[in-house]
């Protein structure tokens, strides 16, 4: 059964902010003669590893809301200088905008049920994936998406 990831995506303003910030994480490891893929590394790895290899994505909160997701694509255990072990969160460079939902902060990551996970714009139709962001966000806190 699938699970998912939800994840604060500190720093960001925006789904244009997120994708400008991992494309110059991707080119600095370009640069640098590193794998050129996408990756969160987080102190904790999930327990609940098949079932977030099997169809699972990182859904990022964005000021809020959760406005955007990527599809998971491999778990890695690393083990930083400082000798602690740590998880590389990699996942497909395509962001997925998704029906801006509240959340509330949280620390870390948290595991997201596909039932409470917001639905992709383009599965819901009437080209809301055309629509700003910004205006988005709007519409979802009227309850009008």
């Amino acid at each position: 059964m699938t699970i998912h990831i939800i994840k604060l995506s500190v720093g960001s303003e925006s789904i244009e902010g997120l994708a400008e910030w991992q494309a110059t994480r991707m080119e600095q490891r370009r640069r640098a003669r590193e794998p050129v893929e996408t990756w969160h590394r987080t102190r904790m790895f999930p327990r609940r590893k098949s079932e977030v290899l099997d169809g699972g994505s990182i859904y990022w909160v964005i000021r809020g809301l959760v406005l955007v997701r990527q599809r998971i694509v491999d778990l890695r255990a690393v083990t930083g200088e400082d000798g602690i072990s740590r998880c590389d969160i990699v996942y497909d460079p395509k962001l997925v905008p998704v029906r801006p939902v509240p959340r509330r902060p949280f620390q870390g990551w948290r595991y997201l049920a596909p039932a409470d996970a917001p639905p992709d714009l383009s599965a819901l139709g009437g080209g809301l994936d055309d629509i700003p962001a910004k205006m988005r966000a709007e519409l979802a806190e009227l309850g009008l998406i």
